[in-house]
């Protein structure tokens, strides 16, 4: 079917995947690609943008391997990339608890937890390396929590019903992003990889190669001290920028996160993979007044412990102790009691709207649920339980000002992680030519919905173990590219000041972030936790006019030539009103409920998402057609041979 707010392009297809038995294509797709020696390694140059878990794992394996590597990040140091604030854990099939976990049981639970809408053959992949992880890891020094007799320990986590979550406290992401960071500052002292912090990449640079057609050969980036705009290229562009879950304004995500490399990539041909998936978290920190401008993640690992629960009762305002055990309702246990408070996060996080929309919400304005820890100090002790969650409990209190040790936390969901991102093949390239996109910014393992602590996973594994084996068949297969063009060069760079200046000259009276919560608050109306073809027009409807008011009444004070936040706001905020629309009309054309994509129109009559595979088995792969232009839709169909689609239950 062919709407006015799309076009059908032509189907496309991951060509990179070895076909054979599931648990053999890794090994045959590294034996298959071709190798660059190390002397040859040394005269290649890769560019990595971004130094989170994925790009410090990738930069520093790369150049490990013998690659010059330049690396760039926006932040004032690798260290304050947002995966420092993933708290709860890593998954792996260790089965170190001995509970009937495996590599296929991993697998099996990540294509059902991603409501089958995830390639087979890439999150096999995952599962398999998953183990690698945990040993790599534990080398280099990441201090995972241990057992009284000195091995890992794992808990559990929504989606599972095994024990394979490692973990370090509540700091899981903080640690093992100073093991990749130690990693990689350990090659930029050796002079292997050239680190230029507080740069933000704002444009690729395209070569056309003639029969080898337009290929990424390197970036331009603007220091965002100084404001100089300035080129490097290289063999192949790597990147490594997280999620878009800043385009709801109110999210999880640091406050510089932002799409702007991979939706820059977008517009040079790169594929955008099922936009409208996002993920909605169900322990975050309710929403305090309009004052805010981002969220606080209490981490999943809490539900492990904490149990779910609000009064049976509607406009119950009693404090929780004086509301009595019969007069709870511990909602998640009541509905799903396979899982009970570990059901995946799409699922807590509509049951947690349900109860609210019901009038039994807790908190200002009803808009909270209790995670209660009662039961676990009563079982575990006052001591285990800050020994496991103490940093989290800490967290809170400074927030709230209340103790959640004495009084039952309040969480709501909120916007966390974004399924979608940049389409690429087995071998995590794009659809164009040199152009790698991994960890969140590409949107391959997680099919509709993440498991919780897969992100972590797929970020290593993606960064030590995928790209380090399949980028160097890339290298090797166009081995003889030659200089970049100096017009290529100046054509990139004449793109990017253009835009500046435009932002810069229109003096308008609205502030950047006037618009960005604007357009936060449509996407969270008409495109969140909930939605219907009615709000989804309305946005499509909204956004554009957002879009357009934004180019005429912006006001970006400053110059360019310096220290300027409300021009890098101003450019990341264009791109979000671009993505975003693509996000609803993704959203719109999808008329089916699965993971983080819930269409009220899709459900059954116990109110559960209700998918259609006979008609959306695919990744929808976006091609942008130009400004104004309505987007191309390129169907990848999805194929099942070892986990058959079946009504997702965990009750």
């Amino acid at each position: 079917m062919t709407d006015s707010f799309y076009a059908s392009g032509e189907p496309i297809a991951d060509t990179k995947a070895p076909k054979g038995p599931i648990e053999d294509r890794w090994s045959t797709r590294k034996f298959e690609a071709k190798l660059v020696n190390p002397a040859n390694k040394r005269k290649k140059t890769i560019i990595v943008v971004g130094t989170g878990l994925a790009g410090g794992s990738a930069g520093a394996t790369l150049a490990e391997l013998g690659y010059q590597v330049v690396q760039f990040c926006f932040q004032d140091s690798p260290r304050r990339a947002h995966s420092i604030a993933a708290q709860g854990g890593i998954n792996a099939a260790k089965n170190y608890r001995n509970d009937g976990d495996s590599v296929h049981r991993l697998f099996y639970d990540t294509v059902k937890g991603g409501d089958f809408r995830a390639r087979e053959s890439n999150v096999h992949r995952l599962a398999e390396i998953s183990t690698q992880i945990i040993d790599q890891c534990v080398a280099q020094g990441v201090p995972f929590a241990r057992e009284y007799g000195g091995l890992l320990d794992n808990r559990s986590f929504g989606g599972a019903q095994v024990s394979r979550t490692f973990y370090a406290r509540g700091q899981t992401g903080q640690q093992l992003l100073l093991g990749a960071y130690q990693a990689l500052m350990r090659q930029v002292d050796a002079g292997n990889v050239e680190l230029h912090p507080r740069h933000e990449m704002l444009d690729l640079v395209m070569v056309n190669d003639g029969d080898r057609g337009a290929r990424a050969r390197g970036v331009v980036v603007r220091n965002l001290i100084t404001g100089e705009i300035k080129t490097y290229t290289g063999d192949a562009v790597v990147l490594a920028t997280g999620g878009y879950g800043n385009v709801y304004y109110l999210s999880t995500n640091a406050m510089g996160s932002n799409a702007t490399a991979i939706w820059r990539a977008h517009k040079h041909g790169a594929l955008f993979g099922n936009p409208c998936y996002t993920q909605i978290h169900p322990t975050c920190i309710p929403v305090s007044g309009d004052h805010q401008s981002k969220l606080t993640l209490m981490s999943e690992s809490l539900r492990n412990d904490g149990r779910v629960w609000v009064p049976k009762k509607a406009g119950d305002t009693r404090r929780p102790a004086d509301i009595p055990e019969d007069e709870r309702d511990y909602y998640l246990e009541r509905i799903y009691p396979a899982f009970g408070n570990l059901v995946p996060r799409d699922i807590a996080s509509r049951a947690a709207k349900n109860v609210c929309d019901e009038g039994r919400g807790v908190g200002p304005g009803g808009l909270g649920v209790y995670l209660d820890f009662a039961d676990a100090i009563g079982r575990l002790g006052l001591p285990a339980v800050k020994a496991k969650y103490g940093n989290l409990f800490d967290m809170y209190e400074r927030i709230t000002g209340e103790n959640p040790y004495e009084t039952p936390m309040r969480i709501y969901p909120a916007v966390h992680y974004t399924m979608g991102g940049l389409w690429v093949d087995y071998d995590l390239e794009s659809t164009v030519p040199g152009l790698f996109v991994i960890g969140e910014a590409n949107f391959s393992d997680h099919g509709a919905n993440r498991l919780g602590a897969s992100a972590l996973m797929q970020g290593l594994a993606d960064g030590y173990f995928v790209l380090p084996n399949t980028i160097g068949d890339y290298i090797a297969k166009n081995n003889g590219l030659g200089e970049v063009p100096a017009e290529a060069v100046t054509e990139a760079e004449g793109r990017v000041q253009a835009q500046i200046d435009r932002l810069l000259s229109i003096d308008g009276d609205r502030t950047v972030d006037s618009f960005h919560r604007e357009l936060g608050h449509i996407m969270w109306e008409y495109c969140g936790m909930e939605r219907t073809e009615e709000g989804l027009r309305k946005a499509l409807e909204l956004i554009p006019a957002l879009r357009e008011e934004f180019w005429q009444r912006v006001k970006v004070p400053g110059s360019a030539a310096d220290l300027n936040q409300s021009l890098e706001k101003a450019g990341r905020v264009a791109d979000f009103l671009e993505l975003a629309e693509l996000m609803v009309i993704d959203a719109l054309h999808r008329t089916e409920s699965c993971g983080g994509h819930f269409r009220a129109e899709s459900q059954d009559s116990d109110g559960e998402a209700k998918r259609d595979d006979v008609n959306f088995s695919y990744v929808a792969a976006w091609e942008w057609a130009g400004a104004g232009q309505r987007p191309v839709l390129h169907k990848e169909a999805l194929e099942f041979e070892y986990v058959k689609p079946s009504q997702r239950s965990y009750k």
